[in-house]
Order: structure tokens, then C-alpha cells, then sequence
């Protein structure tokens, strides 16, 4: 797994957001969990998550019932050791509803590079079937795949 450190530039943070992003897209609980301390502290929606253990344990509740699940991030901050991201995902039920759902990260490092505070703030948007977006096979976005200021999102 790559790790990169603070102090972030905007090119380190695109990279940053870029790794997430496939770490996320990956659907693997325990991966996605290495980027995080032992005791990292997320707030996402309402949900408060505090702890490796607890985010595998959430990541694992979400992929659960958010099915076909494709995520695309995009940096909108960078600070030395803070990043602030806007994202969108696409996703379906288990009654085979779809939906889009948009948010804003705000990301807080360790000077190992391993996020110790997440804030998300997540909207979903029910849509039909043929206004998904997010159409590459399930795991990475392909690097040909528009971003989401590409999309228009």
C-alpha cells in the first residue's frame, strides 16, 4: 500500500485522493482501513466511528446494502496536513433503486500520512437506472473514465 506523508502540495493531494479513491472502489473493509490510525475518528452522515476496528466494521454494514457501488473523488483543498475532497457515488438497493450520492470529506492527517479525522457530509439523489454515470467495471475507475467536474457533478 502506498502512504504518502504531509505536508501535502496539490499534486501529492490529487495523488492522495486518487488512492482513496481506489482503496474505497475496492469494496475491501480491511484495505480501505489501513489508510486510517488505530484510533482515527470519522463522523459520517450521523454516524460517529472511532477506531479501526469500527470503520471495517461500517465499511462492511455499507457495502452490504449499497450495491454496485462506484465512487468517483475529487480534490478541492489542500492545506500541509488537511485535504477536503468532494465526492460521488453510484449505488443501488436491495429493492434494485438506484442512486447517486454526493458529499464533501474534510481529511486530517498524521505526519505517517494516515488519515486520523474524517467528516462527511453525504446526500443521496434517487435516479433511474439509465441516468447512472458510473458505468466501468466494479473495483478502479479506468484513468480514461471523466472525472466528476467532467460529468458536470
Amino acid at each position: 500500500m502506498i502512504i504518502l506523508a504531509p505536508p501535502y502540495t496539490r499534486e501529492t493531494a490529487i495523488q492522495k485522493v486518487r488512492l482513496a479513491e481506489d482503496g474505497w472502489n475496492s469494496r475491501d473493509p480491511e484495505r480501505v482501513a489501513l489508510a486510517y490510525t488505530l484510533d482515527s475518528r470519522w463522523r459520517n452522515r450521523s454516524e460517529f466511528v472511532n477506531g479501526r476496528e469500527a470503520i471495517i466494521a461500517f465499511l462492511t454494514r455499507k457495502w452490504q446494502r449499497e450495491h454496485e457501488y462506484r465512487l468517483i473523488k475529487e480534490l478541492w483543498a489542500v492545506t500541509n496536513e488537511r485535504i477536503a475532497v468532494r465526492f460521488a457515488y453510484g449505488w443501488h438497493d436491495e429493492e434494485g433503486q438506484w442512486f447517486r450520492s454526493y458529499g464533501n470529506e474534510n481529511w486530517e492527517f498524521d505526519g505517517e500520512g494516515l488519515m486520523h479525522r474524517r467528516y462527511a457530509s453525504i446526500n443521496d439523489l434517487v435516479i433511474a437506472e439509465e441516468d447512472r454515470k458510473f458505468r466501468w467495471p466494479q473495483g478502479r475507475r479506468p484513468d480514461e473514465h471523466p472525472g466528476l467536474s467532467d460529468l458536470g457533478l
